[in-house]
């Protein structure tokens, strides 16, 4: 006889993954001057059950988590998921040409989602299942402070700040269906953030004093996005190869900007006090164009192994902040992944069976263009999803990796920055919406 209490264990594991989260947001401290280009750095879009795996997403579909990069997989969707996501990342930045380093911190919630089947009983006994997702996610980061200090002939010294915060946010709503061996789906929503950019200069002299000024832009964009995507199985002699791909189309986000132009002082604090506005601009109307990307992969599901790979590509190109581009390029990604599931009785004991072992690669060249030099971007992943229930209704599950990345090199002008993320994912998988019964 079963009988599960999955409310109780249910609000137990969220307020447990909540303080988590909390606690994770309030302790941002990153500071990584790539994030100064285009929109910022590029979030990690994917589930960690599919970031320890390199990132693959395109021909990934799974019972226990949500494939949020690709609305097809939501044809697999059979109970109501929960499936939320966080990271620490330790950045290191260093220079090629002085010993300087930098360290940063920073800890951020990576993506709460939540799924549930919506088929009919009818459509179920034809073999067509669909499934429904909505949730919020970070999409790219602004953060950086920049500090460079230089002389001026007849002036003396002078200290430049430059300093970034923003990024852009998603909220989305998709749903795929899944008619025999074929899905596709589709996901829209509503992308929105902001983006302050700052530049202080002080002069620093013995004799004269010079005020110190400040040019600044704030803006704050919004506007809907859609993307859509596809999956085919194919029956092989020891599985299923399932081919997929996806679209995430061209999004042109309405924008508001004001501009300052200042000099300002200290207060005691340490905020600022303006003396003098110089220019003022307010609520000038654009537009930013976040560019397309596109991608195909595929995975084979066999008894204990699965392994796949995607392509992925950009056309950053075509990005433009009211009417100008910036140093990026257009970029492309290769991922590939692997996952081991020891599992071979359902009614297993052992607790390292019921493990799922994960490991992963990407490689391919950076977006930033900021010299001529080809830069490149690559990491290993490695993870393992841990089963923190074996119940039959109700099977909840922690998403552990950790991923090691680098981009620039030796061979660079600019800063090397290398990245250690250590990720954790929470997906609970219910019965919450059918009726108990006794076996």
């Amino acid at each position: 006889m079963y009988l599960v209490n999955s409310t109780a264990r249910f609000k137990k594991y969220v307020l447990l993954i909540f303080t988590l989260f909390n606690f994770l947001y309030l302790t941002a401290q990153e500071n990584s001057p790539y994030s100064r280009y285009g929109i910022g750095d590029i979030v990690p879009g994917q589930n960690m059950v599919n970031r320890s795996m390199g990132g693959i997403s395109a021909g990934y579909a799974d019972f226990f988590s949500l494939n949020f990069v690709n609305p097809a997989s939501l044809g697999t969707v059979r109970k109501a998921i929960l499936d939320l996501g966080g990271e620490i990342d330790r950045r290191t930045l260093k220079s090629n040409i002085s010993p300087e380093k930098y360290t940063s911190t920073n800890t951020v919630i990576s993506y709460m989602q939540f799924g549930v089947p919506i088929a009919s009983r009818k459509m179920e006994a034809k073999k067509r299942t669909w499934g429904l997702s909505f949730g919020i996610r970070p999409v790219t980061r602004i953060n950086y402070k920049i500090e460079n200090n230089n002389r001026l002939t007849n002036i003396d010294s002078l200290s430049t700040t430059y300093e970034g915060t923003g990024g852009i946010n998603q909220a989305s709503l998709s749903t795929g269906i899944k008619i025999k061996d074929f899905s596709f789906g589709i996901t829209g929503g509503y992308s929105f953030g902001s983006k302050d950019y700052s530049t202080r200069l002080n002069f620093i002299n013995d004799t004269v004093i010079y005020y110190k000024s400040n040019t600044e832009a704030k803006t704050t964009f919004g506007g809907l996005f859609f993307s859509a995507g596809m999956m085919y199985d194919i029956k092989t002699k020891n599985g299923i190869l399932r081919l997929g791909t996806y679209a995430n189309l061209e999004t042109k986000l309405k924008a508001k900007q004001s501009s300052i132009n200042e000099t300002f002082s200290f207060e005691g604090n340490g905020g600022i006090v303006t003396i003098d506005t110089v220019n003022f601009q307010p609520e000038s109307k654009g537009t930013v164009i976040h560019p397309a990307t596109y991608a195909f992969g595929f995975t084979h599901i066999a008894k204990n192994w699965l392994y796949g790979a995607d392509f992925e590509m950009t056309n950053w190109d075509n990005y433009r902040f009211y009417g100008t581009d910036d140093l990026i390029k257009n970029n492309w990604r290769l991922k590939g992944g692997v996952q081991y599931h020891p599992l071979k009785d359902v009614a297993s004991r052992k607790y390292t069976n019921l493990i799922q072992y994960r490991a992963g690669a990407f490689f391919g060249p950076d977006m930033v263009k900021i010299e001529n030099n080809k830069r490149n971007e690559f990491g290993f992943t490695f993870g393992a999803g841990l089963p923190l229930t074996t119940q039959r209704y109700d099977f909840a599950l922690l998403n552990t990796g950790i991923e090691f990345a680098s981009r620039g090199d030796k061979q660079s002008k600019s800063l090397r920055e290398s990245v250690i993320r250590f990720t954790i994912g929470f997906s609970m998988n219910a019965t919450w919406f059918q009726k108990r019964k006794y076996d």
